[in-house]
Parts: C-alpha cells; structure tokens; sequence
C-alpha cells in the first residue's frame, strides 16, 4: 500500500511491482485527489503496478517547490554539480544488477541488450553533462563608449519542464533533465505513462547522488490528465521553457501552447530516416548498417532507419542481401526466450497501426519482400521484420513514421535522384550515406536536409556530446546535447559597467 503525502517510501522507489509514487519536494507521495492509473505489461496485458497521477494541485505544488530550490541550486560552484552528476553515472551502472532489468522488460519489452544499453548510455548522459558545468561561459564585449565595459554571461532560466518518451525511458529521461540541472536550473519532470519506474531510476540515482530536494520533481501523469496538466505546467508563470521528446503529434501541441505563452522549447520528434548507398558502396556493410538502423528495438527509435534508397545497378543484391539478414534476425518473446533479438511494441494498439501501415502499402501495390503480415504473442504486440518495395507518395507509409519494425526499398540513377528522394519527407532528424569515396559521400550528405548525417555507418548513432536534434518539420527543433543544450537552457545577460562621473549628451 502506498505511504501517506509527504513520506519517504524507499519500497515506491526501488520495487518493480509495487506502487509508484509522486516525487515533490525530495519526499515521495500520493496525488493530492489520490488519482491513480494501472501500468501493464505489453507482452502479456497484466497490470504491473497503481502509479499515482499527478493533479494540478500537484503540479502547482511542485512548481513552487522548483522554483524555491533553483536560486541556491545555481549558486552552488560547478564543480559541486559536477561531481552529483557523476556520483549519479557510477550508481546508475549498479542498477543493471539491480531492478533495472526486471523494470525495462516489463513496462517496454526491452531486450537484454536493449536494457544494457538504455543503462550504460544514461550514465554516459550523465559524465558527458557533468563536463559541461565549467563550460558555461560568458564574454566580454569591446564598447564604443568611453569607460565601459560589457560583460555577457550565461544564466539559468529558471524552471524548465521536461516531457520524455517511453522507447529508450532511462537515456532520454536523463537527457532531458541533465543538461537543465547542470546549467542551474530546477526541473519539473512528466515522464510517460508507459514507463514511469523506468524514467523515475534517473530520479532515483540523482537523489541517492544528492540531488537537493526540489530540483528535480517527478509527476507520473495518466493519459487522460496529462493534456491539461502539461498546458498548465506550459502556461505557469513560474515555468520558463519547456523540453519534449515524441511524436510530431503531441510537439505540434506543445509547440503551440508554448507559442501562445511566447516561451521558447526545445522538441525532439519524429523521424523517417533515410539511408542513400550509392553505387560504389560496400554492399554489405550498407545491408548490416541498414538492418541495424532499421530494426533496433524493434524500429521503435526516432532515428530508425526507415527508407533505403539503393543505385539502381546494385538494387537486387541489396534487396537479396537484406532479405536474408533481416530473416536472421531472432524475434519473438523476450520473457520466454532472453536471447531474443526483437521483442514486442510497446502496446498492442500500436502494433496494429504499424501492420495497417505495411497492409495498406500492399493493398495499393507495394510488394513484400520479407515479414508475414501477422502479429503474435499473448497481446499481440510481436510483429517480425517487413521490408517493402514499390511503396509510392500516395500511399500512408510513404510519409507516416512507422515506429516499427518497417523498412521499404525504392532505386534511383543519379546522385540528384538519390538526394531528391531523401529529401522527399516532412522529417529532418538523420540520414546516411554509403559509398567508398568519403569525399563524395560528404557531399551528398550536405545536399540531405537533416540534423545528422552518417557516412558509412547507421542512422541510430548518437553520443552524449553531439548536438541532436531535427532542422524543422516533423523533427522538431533545438538541440539537446553538449554545448548546444547549454543554449537552450541558458539566457544570455548583457551587464555593462560604466565608470563614476560620467556625462552624457542629450
């Protein structure tokens, strides 16, 4: 049974199934109406544990909280911050021999691989973000006038609320809250309803580092009060901008309401990523990279590779090749079988949406190279590799991002081809690039519209310090990551110093 408002329930913290608390103000606690809603497992349907669904009483109480802690949490030196988030890396690596694993299968159907990677990559965030806490650097500016001198230095901006997504639930948790803390600020923190025990282990180790209470609130929020209770966070005085990692959908919403309150956000989205091999590519090694980049976690990753545009002249021993490697692939029930390499979407609901997708390619006259247009498993949810070809713009999964195990083929002639077709999409997070001329390759890579582009290597590829993030669309804008993120969470302040006893001309 979950512990009265305002008491420290270690059990909330760190059992898998028991129930999950909010976290405001450094103590753990119920929702203030005592709402509540059920986290189930995907693969097998069953309710996994209650998790307490933050009221807007809650928000507003944890607003406050932030924005009391902030003040003193900036003043304290870098190197004090610094050293919490490091504290923090090394006890997130000890959750792999924890409950981690236990609480990624269960909330996403995370693979044992996939579990070691959300783990490993979220204490990289988190020594990456603590390098950057001597990095937040002014400048002193030349001043026509006599006798002054201009100071622009970098300041937090306050309370910064953070929204992040269920599909890699720790790294992008600890993406989205790091860099605001390290800059000074305070954050609010509205993890997805899918993975709250997931996301709330970066809450846990930042505490157990010694986070001060108050600068970082946890608030689970269900599906149905999470449209209000993120439009009053958006829309309260106290919270200075806003930081979101989903669908084009939802970031389309947030853009607008924080629009409305002309207050800047940083929104990582969708992506449909492209991958042009060009005729004197390694045939090979662009099918390995492909299949990688296409089917990580089952396609579930915002930078999945989605669309391989194959030279023409190479196009059936990239198809045969793809084929086969993608049929190697071991898929099926991660709770029966541990050494599975695919498992199950994270709801049922979405892997019928993506198979309607790759049906509906086909109905309109796509072919299916590979996959058998059947789900399986105790829900439903397991849905094996589909490759495509033939697919057209006038079909849906020529634009829709799948979030699946999806892929489709198209050919083309000319490197100006290759480039019109990868460009061909509202999406502009990732690409790639395959040829054996580096040169060249570089080239075509500046012709993609895209935030990141890899030359010879997969579309899901990403390190803590790059500046990540889409240049418009469907991909959303702002960066997060290495200096880039200190932009958008910092405020320039221009202080200029004028010398006593100075006149001026009217």
């Amino acid at each position: 049974m979950s512990q009265p408002n305002g008491i420290h329930d270690s059990k909330s913290a760190t059992s898998p199934t028991a129930p999950q608390q909010l976290f405001i103000g450094g103590k753990y606690q119920n929702s203030q109406n005592n709402g509540t809603f059920p986290v189930k497992n995907p693969m097998t349907g069953e309710t996994i544990y209650e998790c307490a669904s933050a009221s807007l009483d809650d928000y507003a109480a944890a607003i406050e909280d932030a924005r009391a802690a902030q003040p003193s949490w900036a003043r304290l030196g870098p190197s004090a911050r610094r050293l919490i988030l490091l504290k923090a890396a090394d006890i997130m690596e000890t959750y792999i021999d924890k409950d981690a694993p236990a609480i990624l299968s269960a909330e996403v159907s995370a693979t044992r691989g996939w579990v070691r990677a959300n783990i490993l990559s979220t204490a990289g965030v988190f020594r990456e973000t603590a390098a950057l806490a001597t990095h937040i650097k002014g400048e002193i500016v030349p001043a026509d006038r006599p006798g002054t001198t201009i100071l622009v230095s970098r300041e937090p901006v306050g309370v910064v609320l953070a929204i992040s997504p269920w599909n890699m639930p720790v790294t992008l948790t600890a993406r989205a809250v790091c860099c605001p803390l390290i800059c000074g600020n305070s954050v609010i923190l509205r993890p997805s309803e899918f993975s709250p025990k997931s996301q709330h282990l970066v809450v846990r180790a930042l505490t157990e580092a010694g986070l001060p209470a108050g600068c970082l609130q946890f608030l689970p929020t269900s599906a149905a009060d999470a449209p209000q209770a993120i439009e009053f966070a958006i829309r309260h005085p106290r919270v200075s901008r806003a930081n979101f990692t989903g669908s084009d959908r939802v970031g389309r919403i947030i853009a607008g309401l924080s629009a409305s309150c002309l207050k800047p956000c940083v929104l990582e989205l969708g992506g449909k990523a492209p991958v042009v091999v060009l005729e004197d590519a390694d045939v090979e090694a662009a099918v390995e990279a492909v299949v990688y980049g296409a089917m990580s976690n089952s396609g579930q990753i915002c930078m999945s590779t989605e669309r391989a545009i194959v030279h023409r002249s190479l196009a059936a021993d990239f198809k045969a090749l793809l084929v086969k490697r993608v049929e190697s692939l071991r898929v099926g029930n991660h709770l029966e079988d541990p050494d599975v390499q695919l498992s199950g979407l994270f709801t049922a609901a979405s892997a019928e949406r993506v198979l309607g997708l790759v049906r509906g390619a086909v109905d309109a006259g796509a072919t299916l190279l590979a996959g058998d247009l059947t789900l399986h498993g105790p829900c439903r949810t397991i849905l094996a590799p589909h490759v495509l070809e033939g697919v057209t713009r006038d079909m849906e999964l020529f634009h829709r991002e799948t979030f699946g195990p999806v892929l489709f083929v198209s050919e083309f002639d000319t490197d100006d081809e290759a480039v019109a077709q990868a460009n061909d999409s509202e999406f502009s997070l990732c690409a790639s690039v395959f040829s054996r001329d580096v040169l060249r390759a570089m080239d075509t890579a500046k012709r993609i519209r895209t935030g990141s582009c890899h030359v010879n290597g997969p579309t899901v590829y990403i390190e803590a310090p790059l500046p990540n993030g889409g240049v418009g669309g469907a991909s959303g804008y702002g960066r997060f990551g290495g200096v880039a993120g200190i932009e958008e969470f910092t405020e320039r302040q221009i202080v200029s110093l004028a010398r006593p006893g100075m006149k001026y001309a009217f």
